[in-house]
């Protein structure tokens, strides 16, 4: 596979009902067209050789052995393609007949599958013509033709080359019960769940459709490839949509709209089964669950695809990965999102004031986004703790690399918010300490840099002790992963407030505030938000902020795509690169401002993944925080590393990537 991306469709294919050749020439024509964009599963709806609506047509010998004969064709005449494809007929086994799913690869009759669930219920008869599916699993004569093949609900289809991909089956009704079939195939291993449909449309069925796809394919954390009957249906008593549905762990990747589907074609997607096995793996319960299913009792037939048509590493033209995955795209839900943050930060400050009878904080204010965003969400946990804002401290300590610009922000925040703002010029405090240490003044390294950090610490957490106060942290998550913070210094607070927010939502949120806030607060945190991202350590150059974050330890925007995928997901550096060399390769940093190159996007990686390692003593005694989104560092939390753990392996992996950007 592609990363671990395997590439499914579905379609509703065009029907005339009761017509088997005619719609086993119309699904091998879909066959072939999906074969074009290297799909791998392809699934067809429910009876898609007969057509769900033929009735008492299916109590007819004609009709069963135009069925078989349909499948045979269809098998001979998809012989040539890798598409493992599955479609559905009525299939007679001894006295019973039976509602079934087949699945055909390489020309091979795999399996029968049937259905579980047989609905006799308000516009349905099934029960009339079709028996539930039989306990067991067996092999059954089909035909000279097709010989024996695996007969029963349990049956699992296996690729030899990743262990990984397991597709199960239930067919439409099946996942409309309490105990679908599907809740024990991908407990027992199954990764994709094709799902052969005749939902009808009545109003306001499809919006119930999507959710029970969606809850599904999250409850059982598995790809759910749901292919519905299109409009060819008969309508004597029904109408069919076509809604087809491709969802992965509660998120649709792709969907057909009811009525949308032409029936000439299928909706794809890039469904990434490394992310499934891996979050079933961090979902420690689901194994728990898993040992109450007897995985034994299942046939595993095996399948193997050939990569000989598709190119080594083939784009992903049917999956979109987000740029900025805690940033949501959609600007309606970006602002529920915000909300909804800011809302987390505030309530979790507030519980710690209430908690500790504190009725004032003081917040060390640089002018920058981190600061204006814990001085924001203080002032909100005072007003949900009845307290006035004079009794935030708002402390600006200038000194070497203060900028006119941040300076006058810091001010103008502060009084825009109804804090209490101090002023208090650290630089004679920190050359004294550079006499006390011996250390050169224009000496510019760490130690130069580091001692003012320290120096506001001790500052803030003296006004802090001499107010009755506590120190609000104002270090947000991404500088946590990339250890940039001054230990015992920034790092250090008796709150952390921004803690769990990485730098690129740290930017929405502010501006989420200000799109809101009256006209003299909006304009400073505009101003705030245009200013680049600095310590603000370094003497200034003309004039100007001279040390810029971005340039130093790279784009947040690539760091923050990084430290998502590698600790929500745990992917691989290899699988990250692929990724994120996916979305940003040939754009133009935010941050920055240069061209995102493969060779850039690796320099970056690496750097993340040393400084990651290398931090982790930082994050090991962090302070409090409450835990807001789905990724947090906390040692309390999420996120548990020895200090002293190695990189080699990783390393290693970089530098296989560095060897092959170099070919």
């Amino acid at each position: 596979m592609n990363h671990g991306f395997f590439r499914c469709a579905c379609a509703s294919p065009r029907l005339v009902v009761a017509d088997c050749e005619h719609n086993a020439r119309e699904l091998g024509k879909l066959v072939h067209r999906a074969q074009e964009k290297h799909v791998k599963l392809l699934v067809f709806p429910e009876l898609s050789l007969t057509g769900y609506t033929c009735a008492d047509l299916f109590l007819q010998q004609t009709m069963h052995t135009a069925a078989i004969d349909a499948l045979e064709w269809l098998c001979k005449s998809t012989a040539d393609s890798d598409v493992l494809f599955v479609v559905g007929l009525p299939f007679a086994l001894g006295a019973a007949r039976y509602n079934c799913a087949a699945y055909i690869h390489h020309g091979t009759l795999l399996a029968l599958v049937p259905k579980t669930f047989i609905p006799t219920y308000s516009e349905f008869y099934e029960r009339r013509w079709f028996a539930p599916a039989p306990k067991g699993t067996a092999m059954v004569h089909v035909n000279e033709r097709f010989g024996n093949v695996p007969f029963g609900t349990a049956i699992l289809l296996c690729d030899q080359n990743n262990t990984a991909l397991c597709i199960g089956t239930e067919i439409c009704e099946d996942v409309w019960m309490p105990q679908s079939p599907s809740v024990a195939h991908t407990l027992s291993g199954a990764t994709v769940i094709a799902n052969l449909s005749a939902s009808n449309e009545v109003v306001g069925k499809a919006d119930y459709r999507r959710l029970l796809v969606r809850a599904h394919s999250a409850k059982t954390v598995c790809a759910y490839v749901y292919a519905d009957s299109g409009r060819d249906e008969s309508s004597t008593d029904m109408v069919f949509a076509g809604h087809n549905i491709i969802a992965e762990n509660g998120t649709v990747l792709a969907e057909s709209a009811p009525f949308e589907t032409s029936g000439t074609d299928c909706i794809v997607s890039d469904i990434d089964v490394d992310r499934i096995v891996q979050e079933r793996r961090r979902i420690t319960t689901f194994a728990d669950a898993a040992c109450d299913v007897s995985a034994s009792s299942y046939m595993r037939v095996p399948i193997s695809f050939s990569d000989a048509d598709s190119p080594k590493h083939e784009p992903l033209l049917y999956r979109h990965i987000e740029a900025h995955p805690f940033v949501p795209e959609d600007s309606s839900e970006r602002g529920k999102r915000c909300e909804a943050v800011i809302a987390l930060q505030s309530e979790a400050l507030a519980k710690r004031l209430r908690h500790i009878h504190c009725a004032s904080a003081v917040i060390g204010l640089s002018g920058g986004l981190d600061s204006t965003l814990a001085l924001l969400v203080t002032a909100r946990a005072f007003d949900l703790c009845g307290i006035d804002k004079k009794n935030i401290l708002a402390v600006t300590m200038p000194c070497f690399g203060t900028t006119t610009r941040t300076y006058t922000n810091a001010c103008k925040l502060a009084q825009k918010t109804g804090a209490t703002l101090r002023e208090i010029n650290i630089t004679a405090s920190v050359l004294r300490h550079f006499s006390d240490i011996g250390h050169d003044e224009h000496e510019h390294d760490v130690t130069y840099e580091n001692c003012q950090a320290r120096e506001r610490t001790q500052v803030l957490m003296d006004l802090a002790n001499k107010t009755g106060g506590i120190v609000i942290g104002t270090g947000d998550l991404s500088e946590l992963a990339l250890g940039w913070c001054t230990y015992n210094g920034d790092h250090m607070s008796m709150y952390g407030v921004n803690a769990s927010i990485p730098k690129t939502l740290v930017r929405h949120l502010v501006r989420f505030i200000a799109d809101g806030a009256e006209k003299d607060l909006s304009a400073v945190l505009h101003d705030i938000l245009d200013t680049p991202v600095s310590p603000e350590l370094l003497p200034p150059a003309d004039s100007g902020i001279s040390q810029k974050t971005e340039e130093l330890v790279g784009p947040y925007e690539l760091h923050d795509f990084f430290l998502y995928h590698v600790l929500r997901w745990g992917f691989s550096p290899k699988k990250i690169f692929f990724l994120a060399c996916h979305v940003f390769e040939g754009k133009t940093a935010e941050g920055t401002g240069c061209l995102y190159t493969r060779e850039v996007i690796f320099k970056w990686l690496s750097k993340f993944y040393l400084r990651f390692f290398s931090q982790q003593f930082k994050r090991n005694c962090m302070p409090d925080g409450a835990k807001i989104g789905t990724v947090n560092l906390s040692p309390r939390g999420d996120w548990r590393m020895p200090s002293d753990a190695s990189v080699a392996i990783w390393k290693s992996e970089l530098d296989s990537i560095s060897k092959d950007l170099r070919c």
